[in-house]
């Protein structure tokens, strides 16, 4: 897969063609879905696709006056640094504030693109296009923020905010998540077949490092953040890794009481709280119902519990 710093002029042109047609189709896609709850809001997303396809025509008219009618397929996905979108109808359910979520991190991302692509140009006439649009892009990232008719301001407070969301909240939560119910099961089965609490602990503290690390690289490794905004990688991968870590040794400690018993009550009772604490996590700062984030990260927790009782039960 190619760097963005790697591809040439006509190749980054082919880039914003491929991906003004697919923020067009996802715009398109976004105000078929909410238009029967949210029509004027539908409207607002049809004119800005409307605003996309001319940026399409732009492109495409100074791509063929500089480079000819052949124009290679480079998407979103075949170069580093981009985010995979995920489709407008696995978006269940698709509420007013996560399609306009969906809206202006897309535009950002694009609006990133153009001003990035502004500096690997040197043709005059493909630069200033490409200002012109970041510009456009700009503006939709802030017409995304007052799509649901809210008194909303872009000021500087707002724009920290999303980013101390986007660069430690997802990858630390991320991390929480899998530190506290990936080594449930390890634990509680080293603690039900072995009825030993330091034998329980050690297999908890490896299982806690071990994840964090696997972790943590997978963050640092899953884009560079050029173009999402979502920050440097390894300062994401380092938040993922330790909250990683941190939630599977929350339920670890309690093995160090001697009483195995006693032991594995305190170690339920931490995870009844960690689990309290990721879906409390999930409704402030990604919007998730309070009820739904509960039965989801309850019904992932339980399971994987209970794989770890039978097995070190067997």
């Amino acid at each position: 897969m190619p760097a963005f710093k790697d591809l040439s002029q006509s190749e980054i042109l082919a880039l914003a063609i491929s991906l003004e047609e697919e923020d067009g189709r996802i715009l398109e896609a976004l105000a078929d879905a909410i238009e029967a709850a949210y029509p004027q809001q539908a409207d607002e997303f049809r004119r800005m696709r409307a605003e996309e396809d001319d940026h399409r025509h732009r492109l495409l008219d100074i791509y063929r006056a500089r480079f000819g009618e052949h124009i290679p397929l480079i998407r979103r996905q075949d170069v580093k640094g981009f985010v995979a979108r995920k489709p407008v109808w696995l978006m269940k359910p698709l509420t007013l504030a996560r399609a306009k979520r969906e809206v202006e991190s897309m535009e950002v991302e694009t609006r990133r693109f153009y001003e990035a692509a502004i500096r690997r140009t040197t043709d005059a006439g493909i630069r200033q296009l490409l200002g012109d649009l970041a510009e456009e892009e700009r503006r939709h990232a802030g017409l995304a923020q007052q799509i649901s008719r809210m008194e909303v301001t872009l000021d500087e407070k707002a724009a920290s905010h999303r980013l101390f969301v986007l660069q430690v909240i997802q990858p630390g939560l991320a991390g929480l998540m899998d530190g506290s119910v990936s080594t449930l099961a390890p634990l509680f089965a080293a603690a039900y077949a072995t009825m030993n609490s330091w034998e329980t602990f050690l297999v908890g503290m490896a299982a806690s490092i071990g994840a964090g690390i696997s972790m943590g690289f997978a963050e640092a490794l899953s884009d560079d953040g050029s173009m999402t905004g979502r920050g440097a990688p390894w300062i994401r991968g380092v938040i993922c890794g330790l909250m990683t870590t941190i939630g599977g040794i929350g339920h670890t400690l309690p093995f160090l009481i001697p009483d195995v018993h006693l032991a594995t009550t305190v170690a339920v009772a931490v995870v009844v709280v960690e689990l309290g604490v990721i879906a409390w996590v999930r409704k402030k700062y990604m919007e998730t119902p309070l009820g739904s984030a509960i039965v989801q990260v309850v019904i992932g927790g339980a399971l994987v519990f209970a794989a770890g009782v039978l097995i070190g039960g067997a």
